[in-house]
């Protein structure tokens, strides 16, 4: 008895063909559709709340701020093991916090996994089509003040002996680290538009006709965030993302932080202006130049 094999268009089939006399059965197909998956849910999770574009951007975000502010937190509270670790370990630690934030948003349902408002907007500039604009941004601005209010418990006992009101604004906020205005939304417009125009390169179709392996997206974009923060990040602490700065100094606003001081409110309307701006315009030349 031996075990032929042959290819249909939709599924293989096995077939066991039996030597002529044998008492058998002559010959028998076995179909096989796929490899069973024991921890596939029905694709009606799939469609539940919890597993959506609105709710894998409030997961995405809420994940990349507690562990972007968590990387600050850390390098600039008192008694904390990395305090003062420097500036290669805020810009790493961002780099993977989008990187976690990304994977998190896609599993739970964004597939695009904007964690931006900038992106959003640059996407729809690119789209022409603006109707889940306000959505995303409400799930955007929700998870990072979430996000912000988990490292604020995570690093509860430091932050009453930290003296320092400005740097626990920091662990927040970006500030910038000159004041002067139009050239702080300049950097935040630079940074931001770097961001999406790279961000747009990474998935072309003439850096790849298929776009990255499956996986490996969000480790070059977390790349390119980090590359981000060490060139360019200098000047304003490169939000480039107006959520990623509003959503936590919201957080700072509301919560009984020990000695915090003000929230700089004057300075919060920089990282809006200029990573809107930003990304608008690097979505003008995506869109044009047909990336």
């Amino acid at each position: 008895m031996r075990l032929r094999y042959s290819l249909t268009p939709s599924f293989p089939v096995f077939t066991v063909v039996a030597p002529a006399g044998e008492n058998a059965v002559i010959s028998k197909s076995i179909f096989f559709l796929r490899p069973p998956n024991f921890f596939e849910q029905p694709q009606r999770d799939k469609e539940a709340p919890m597993h959506s574009v609105w709710f894998g951007e409030f997961m995405g975000m809420l994940v990349l701020i507690l562990l972007g502010n968590g990387v600050n937190a850390g390098v600039t509270l008192r008694k904390s093991y990395a305090a003062d670790s420097g500036w290669m370990a805020i810009t790493t630690g961002w780099a993977l916090a989008v990187l976690c934030g990304v994977l998190v948003a896609q599993a739970f349902g964004s597939a695009g996994a904007n964690l931006n408002p900038a992106i959003t907007l640059a996407s729809a500039v690119v789209s022409g089509d603006y109707s889940s604009l306000l959505s995303m941004w409400s799930a955007q601005l929700l998870g990072a003040i979430c996000g912000a209010c988990l490292v604020a418990l995570h690093y509860a006992p430091h932050w009453r002996i930290t003296p320092d009101s400005a740097a626990k604004l920091g662990v927040f906020a970006t500030n910038a680290a000159v004041r002067s205005p139009l050239l702080n939304i300049f950097s935040e417009i630079i940074g931001t538009a770097v961001l999406v125009l790279v961000a747009n390169a990474i998935f072309s179709k003439g850096v790849s006709i298929n776009g990255p392996a499956g996986g490996v997206g969000p480790w070059l974009v977390g790349s390119l965030v980090w590359g981000i923060g060490l060139s360019l990040g200098g000047t304003t602490g490169y939000a480039i993302n107006p959520a990623r700065d509003l959503g936590p100094r919201i957080a700072h606003w509301i919560l009984p932080i020990p000695g915090k001081g003000s929230s700089n409110w004057s300075y919060a309307p920089i990282p809006i202006i200029g990573d809107l701006i930003g990304g608008a315009l690097a979505g003008l030349l995506v869109r044009f130049a047909h990336l």
